[in-house]
């Protein structure tokens, strides 16, 4: 099966640690991936409004706004219910895995990422 072409896709990566952050746009422009950032849940929701993107990745531990409040409000938003929302945290705990699912994400990705197998995991909610 040939590769996800990702060129016109566009991505929310909600991320606080600005590091982390660039590293991730990075590979994810590497990839072809047109990427919008957010630093905290609040600015999240209203880009995920604004931009319309095709996938939001998205931490949990989030200031002003935590990546479980936020995603419950995107879900509640015409036109984003159906968004690929994607957690990419620190947390491995059953319980945060669990609270994710409950606040409407569709997978769960702990850091360190692996660019490729993320990669793969959007091209399998995309189709």
């Amino acid at each position: 099966m040939a590769d996800r072409d990702s060129r016109d896709l566009k991505i929310l990566l909600v991320e606080d640690v600005e590091d982390t952050r660039f590293y991730m746009r990075l590979e994810l422009e590497r990839l072809g991936f047109i990427v919008f950032e957010a630093d905290n849940g609040k600015t999240a929701v209203q880009l995920a409004t604004t931009e319309l993107p095709n996938v939001i990745l998205m931490d949990l531990s989030l200031p002003q706004m935590n990546g479980f409040a936020a995603a419950k409000l995107i879900r509640q938003i015409d036109g984003l219910g159906t968004i690929p929302l994607i957690a990419v945290t620190a947390h491995h705990e059953t319980d945060f895995r669990a609270d994710a699912k409950a606040s409407g994400f569709d997978a769960y990705v702990t850091k360190p990422v692996d660019i490729v197998s993320l990669k793969e995991l959007i091209d399998g909610l995309l189709i």
